[in-house]
């Protein structure tokens, strides 16, 4: 009787589980489905070359795209080396404490903030106190805030998994703390280092809410390599933020589609790096 039990309770919890995953699956093929149904006929070589002009009567997203390429590119390069370099501190030269416990909490508090507040407190400080007004500068500031502590926390889960007996060993061979983590350390983990900072340049590119605070929505391209290096000091909008006011203040959900499209696109192409990178660094899978 009380095998027949569990052979039900364990059947009944199998198909619980395949219908959850079934469900996962049918929900990302309707949507996918159901943007490119409504968008993809947008999306041509104008429309990801060009700009919107009613003069030339053409739409495009060429300088949201830039635009996002930039924040990214901004963002990154400052929160990347911050993130790390903060998780090897506290994963290996803070003591054990409350100053340790403080950080990691705050840095975990920080991940649940609205991205909203952000984007009040970048404007704020960085719009306003610094001077920077709407700009790409302003917007990637504020992106760092948002991104830290993901890069951070899933740096330092990376380092743990890295096994003690590697540390040990290279330290008992003679290696000292700062090459073992440059030699050691930081090659085991960099799968997970590498997941961190793609899973910030996904939420760098969906994001919306903040930068409508920060960077403004001007989608010009920019002129020249003069007119490239002077892009972080104006405004830009980014490709979520274009897609936003299409759908709201334009009225058009044809091109918000589109837009829709292209970020679909984006997301799948870093969830398949995410993959292709962490097999080619995961340093345990090689001979």
């Amino acid at each position: 009787m009380i095998s027949t039990k569990r052979k039900l309770i364990d059947f009944l919890t199998r198909l619980a589980i395949y219908i959850c995953a079934l469900f996962s699956v049918v929900l990302l093929i309707g949507i996918i489905v159901y943007v490119f149904y409504k968008g993809i006929s947008v999306v041509n070589w104008s429309f990801l070359t060009s700009v919107t002009s009613v003069i030339k009567g053409t739409v495009g997203i060429a300088g949201n795209i830039v635009n996002t390429l930039i924040i990214i590119f901004l963002t990154m390069l400052i929160a990347t080396p911050l993130g790390i370099g903060s998780a090897i501190y506290l994963n290996e030269y803070a003591k054990p404490g409350k100053i340790v416990t403080v950080i990691e909490f705050a840095t975990e508090t920080l991940s649940g903030i609205p991205s909203i507040i952000f984007g009040l407190f970048g404007m704020m400080l960085f719009g306003e106190r610094l001077g920077l007004g709407y700009s790409l500068w302003t917007g990637a500031l504020t992106l760092i805030l948002m991104v830290l502590p993901l890069i951070t926390r899933n740096t330092q889960e990376a380092l743990k998994t890295v096994p003690v007996a590697y540390r040990n060993g290279a330290i008992g061979l003679g290696s000292g703390k700062w090459h073992m983590i440059r030699t050691i350390l930081i090659p085991s983990a960099m799968p997970g280092i590498i997941t961190g900072a793609i899973l910030a340049i996904g939420r760098i590119v969906g994001e919306s809410a903040a930068l409508l605070f920060t960077a403004g929505s001007a989608k010009l391209l920019p002129k020249g390599i003069a007119g490239l290096l002077k892009k972080p000091t104006q405004s830009g909008g980014t490709l979520t933020i274009q897609m936003y006011l299409s759908a709201t203040s334009e009225g058009d959900f044809t091109t918000a589609f589109g837009i829709a499209v292209v970020l679909i696109i984006i997301v799948l192409f870093i969830n398949l790096m995410t993959k292709i990178l962490t097999k080619r660094f995961d340093v345990s899978r090689k001979d």
